[in-house]
């Protein structure tokens, strides 16, 4: 099989991107309109084409035969925090990831939204898209996906789309989940003992759950805290602050029982985020970026469904081509090499 390659819209600061990098997928291109989420991009990957633009002005035709086209489309049209106006907000982008597709034509499809759109309320436009990519010649589906079943220590379910074209859509498996995520404590521990703060083993013992989905907010609304009020009462049962954003881990002189406030290195943990992950930008475009994102396992987990069938439908292809030259039988095989 060829290198598989990946144009991935709406990228934010990577999350998706990293995931796909892991499951075996070379970025040819990342298109994000936000600067710092772009900033972000090429501080971890320098090598990569960083287009900083909006979407609607993207044109997908030179990037045509690329093997996946990705992206996390906005979600806040699909959002019960918001006022899930579907396809009557302006900010919903899936019209331009249909257009994408078709001007691209890729191999495979992977879009990430907010489990909102699985509900029966967006049902017909679901539907739409659905029909769409069927007329674009691909099979689609799509499953809520859960962090949490993916080594994530957050409660974060995710609407994930897939499309196949008819020769893989067949060898296609969704992940199914590895087992028991992280507690809190446990992913975060260690960086909460980084400044030496006596009481983060025991606090780590307190922490002994999963959190609730961060929630990053847009410019134009939400701040560095961790969400709304019933977001921050779980985050207090799990003995974190949230009202709040640390710049620094507790120090050697914080009491014992202190009640600790997340760093950004620590939310970027919780949502699964290597720790030489870096964000740009302040404290609040760095959370921003971090809460909105979709975490690396998820996607590595998908991204590897999506490149197995990928690789076997290309042995099969192969497969037929050899047998369709006479070359098919191990005799054949070792004349043609």
């Amino acid at each position: 099989m060829d290198e598989l390659t990946c144009l991935e819209i709406c990228a934010g600061a990577g999350g998706q991107a990293l995931g796909l990098e892991q499951a075996g997928f070379q970025h040819t291109a990342a298109v994000e309109i936000d600067p710092d989420a772009c900033a972000t991009l090429r501080q971890n990957r320098p090598g990569w084409k960083i287009v900083e633009q909006d979407v609607h002005h993207f044109d997908g035709r030179p990037y045509r035969g690329v093997s996946l086209l990705a992206g996390g489309v906005p979600c806040p049209p699909f959002s019960i925090a918001g006022k899930q106006l579907g396809a009557d907000d302006e900010r919903d982008l899936f019209p331009q990831a249909l257009r994408l597709i078709e001007e691209c034509q890729p191999a495979a499809v992977m879009l990430e939204n907010v489990p909102g759109l699985s509900t029966r309320r967006f049902d017909a436009y679901r539907d739409q898209v659905l029909a769409r990519l069927a007329s674009l010649g691909y099979h689609p589906d799509w499953q809520v996906l859960n962090a949490c079943d993916f080594g994530v220590p957050q409660l974060r379910p995710r609407f994930i789309l897939v499309a196949l074209r008819p020769e893989a859509v067949r060898h296609f498996r969704w992940p199914v989940p590895d087992g028991q995520p992280p507690t809190v404590g446990t992913a975060l521990r260690d960086l909460m003992a980084a400044d030496g703060w006596p009481g983060a083993a025991a606090w780590a013992e307190r922490a002994n759950g999963i959190g609730p989905t961060l929630v990053g907010g847009s410019r134009k609304h939400g701040g560095p805290d961790l969400g709304p009020t019933r977001a921050r009462e779980a985050w207090l049962r799990l003995s974190v602050d949230g009202k709040g954003l640390a710049d620094a881990p507790p120090g050697p002189s914080h009491p014992v029982d202190h009640l600790p406030r997340l760093t950004l290195p620590m939310a970027a943990g919780i949502q699964g985020f290597p720790a030489d992950w870096r964000f740009s930008g302040r404290k609040t475009a760095g959370y921003r970026q971090i809460g909105n994102a979709f975490p690396p396992p998820v996607a590595r987990a998908v991204g590897g469904s999506i490149r197995m069938a990928l690789a076997v439908a290309a042995a099969e292809r192969a497969a037929a081509e050899l047998t369709a030259a006479g070359l098919a039988g191990p005799e054949r095989w070792l004349r043609a090499v």
